[in-house]
């Protein structure tokens, strides 16, 4: 299947045939992902720095910064373009601050990518970091009964933990899997960020020690669920005419941004929502949210799960990742638990994921992680990834989902 995989995607993007979608990504950087204590104004700066000098371009090219906003509780803290446009020296560029909770990051590629491609500008420096509070996210104080994830907190008591505990459990229930399963998945990315100098946590573990750990939210472990970091991500996209000028003949190429959205009714609970539709009058849609975000990505740059050499997705908890891996079209539904034991999705694997480590390695800094997810694709498809390089990586795909219906599927490809 890995031979397959490649050729197909060979065949999809050889040489220099962009589509007229494409935008080049010229630049990636990060900071490293921990608890530093510091602003996170200084870990995105930091990130813009390494992703210019990446690019081998000077702050003062930059046309255009899109900022993926801080969040604070919840809700968008900082304006977050103008806030590292300030930091790196005023010069004029358009700034941009975009907010969709997890989904931000791929929501600033997509608004800087737009830029490019209208002619708004040429180059685009793409910056999100966080600073995150200790322990898991909690809403801001006040009374707002018109806020669904307000409402799941205090109505439902339903912590982001209880919520994957949840998605596990419905798992286990449906398709017969086991904390065994939802380990593996842990230890498969430990594995892979124990190579990744920019994670957070480098230590391998087993499944032992996965299923040993405490339970926070049954069925699912403290290793089971990502914690929350401080970080940084930060990427240089420019038109394929200016890469072309500045001697780039076969960048990394961004051919596509899902920004999808659900569909009614929406049958499968979700939080924060706190209850489905009915599809008592009107059919459920054939692809459900999750899966049309990747279904949307799929289209726009014309490949399918075939073409892919690699994945990033959200692994907020071992579970919802074995959930993306149908979600993605990498197997059928009730098959993630399979293709993980089978050693598919593992580096040396026939389609690895998360092969940067993962949320499991690395935490999470809520307007950074799907920036940082194209910048390992990038590092991937240039072949710069070190030990945990995936061979003749080509063609590949971020995903994750913010709150209130924020899709986010990125592909990348070269």
């Amino acid at each position: 299947m890995a031979q397959d995989l490649a050729v197909s995607g060979d065949l999809a993007v050889a040489g220099d045939l962009a589509t007229p979608g494409d935008i080049a990504v010229l630049g990636a950087g990060m900071h490293p992902w921990g608890k530093w204590g510091r602003s996170f104004v200084e870990y995105g700066t930091k990130a813009a720095r390494e992703a210019l000098a990446d690019a081998g371009l000077d702050w003062q090219a930059v046309q255009s910064v899109v900022g993926a906003d801080t969040v604070r509780g919840g809700y968008p803290g900082y304006v977050a373009g103008a806030t590292f446009a300030r930091a790196l020296g005023w010069q004029g560029a358009r700034v941009t601050s975009v907010y969709a909770a997890c989904a931000s990051g791929a929501q600033a590629v997509n608004t800087a990518r737009a830029q490019i491609l209208s002619g708004m500008a040429e180059v685009a420096l793409v910056v999100g970091a966080d600073a995150a509070p200790k322990g898991f996210f909690a809403p801001a104080g006040g009374e707002r009964p018109d806020d669904p994830d307000w409402l799941r907190f205090r109505v439902l008591g339903a912590t982001n933990p209880a919520y994957f505990g949840l998605y596990a459990r419905r798992r286990m229930a449906r398709y017969g899997e086991t904390t065994e399963d939802f380990a593996r998945v842990k230890v498969k990315n430990s594995a892979a960020g124990a190579a990744n100098p920019y994670a957070r946590y480098r230590k391998q573990v087993t499944v032992q020690e996965v299923v040993a750990s405490a339970v926070v939210a049954d069925p699912l472990r403290l290793l089971d669920i990502c914690a929350t970091s401080d970080g940084a991500a930060a990427l240089v996209l420019t038109s394929m005419d200016f890469a072309r000028r500045q001697g780039v003949t076969d960048p990394v190429r961004i051919r596509a941004v899902s920004t999808a959205t659900p569909r009614y009714p929406r049958t499968v609970l979700d939080l924060p929502d706190i209850a489905t539709d009915s599809a008592a009058a009107v059919p459920e849609p054939e692809t459900g949210f999750r899966a049309s975000i990747a279904h949307s990505a799929y289209e726009e740059a014309g490949i399918g799960p075939e073409d892919l050499s690699l994945a990033e997705v959200y692994d907020l908890s071992t579970a919802l990742e074995l959930e993306w891996y149908e979600d993605l079209g990498l197997c059928g539904a009730g098959e993630g638990a399979k293709l993980l034991r089978d050693g598919a999705t593992a580096l040396g694997g026939q389609l690895p994921v998360n092969a940067s480590g993962g949320l499991a390695s690395f935490g999470e800094a809520v307007p950074a992680q799907a920036i940082a997810q194209v910048c390992e694709l990038t590092w991937q498809l240039r072949g710069q990834a070190g030990a945990r390089q995936v061979p003749g990586a080509r063609v590949g795909m971020t995903a994750n989902q913010g709150l209130f219906g924020h899709g986010s599927a990125v592909v990348v490809v070269r």
